[in-house]
């Protein structure tokens, strides 16, 4: 029987396994597939393991719902900040490592987790839409209007082409709603789903609509089916620094699950 706990950034959903202590747990594909399955598993976006390590607060140990291992996770970045505050791990800041490299994270008492982010030195143009690396691979595409968008099929479209297919990407779809907020949809790859929110891609949409904008620094709102994310930056030599993504990480439910 393994422990674990539930936790949702903006309807982003992941499962946590506390192994600061043993560092004993050793899950296999098929496994990490089985607890995120939504109807045969506990449901889940993802799964993070909480390690120990031997410099930072803790090792943030990501996996996608299909068991691949995961790139950078910014809303999981900021669930297993507010899990290490739940088992005593942290008090209100923290330092950890994840597979792009170091973190820092402030979490309040209403559970708002602000992480920061690394920098991004690169925007690239793609036929008429724009890629962006924020920890994990992002195809950014504006559009008049996501409410009606098919997210699955042309998320999948994109992400399966020849050019994307082998490594996979992210595919977010953006509508400009002011000069400070944008509503988003993504499709992620891994979950190879829409998700009700995408830390990273809230990240690049910013990221991408401040590099057209020539906006040098501020703070965008990032809409998201499940909740609102806050984005800001500062943009020095056409590097993106300083970037924070801050929004709401919550506890939802804890459990056994038999393996």
């Amino acid at each position: 029987m393994l422990k674990f706990y539930k936790y949702h950034g903006a309807g982003n959903d992941f499962i946590l396994v506390d192994n600061f202590s043993e560092n004993s747990v050793n899950l296999s594909i098929s496994q990490i597939k089985k607890m995120c399955d939504r109807h045969l598993g506990i449901g889940a976006d993802g799964l993070m393991i909480l390690k120990k390590h031997s410099i930072f607060d803790f090792e943030m140990d990501y996996f996608n719902s299909d068991g691949s291992g995961g790139t950078m996770c910014g809303n999981g970045g900021r669930c297993i900040v507010a899990f290490a505050k739940k088992i005593g791990l942290i008090n209100n800041s923290a330092k950890f490592i994840a597979s792009d490299g170091e973190h820092e994270a402030f979490i309040d008492k209403n559970n708002i987790v602000k992480l920061k982010m690394n920098d991004v030195n690169s925007i690239s143009n793609f036929k008429n839409d724009y890629l962006c690396h924020t920890g994990s691979p992002h195809y950014i595409k504006f559009c008049n209007n996501i409410k009606e968008k098919n997210v699955f099929l042309e998320g999948q479209e994109i992400r399966y082409s020849n050019v994307f297919k082998d490594e996979g990407i992210n595919v977010n779809f953006i509508k400009i709603k002011d000069s400070k907020t944008l509503n988003i949809r993504t499709y992620e790859r891994g979950v190879e789903d829409e998700t009700l929110a995408c830390g990273t891609g809230a990240v690049a949409a910013a990221l991408t609509f401040a590099n057209i904008s020539n906006e040098l620094s501020g703070e965008y709102t990032i809409i998201a089916r499940g909740g609102i994310l806050k984005v800001s930056f500062a943009k020095k030599q056409n590097n993106f620094q300083d970037i924070w993504l801050t929004g709401p990480a919550e506890f939802i439910f804890e459990g056994f699950f038999q393996l």
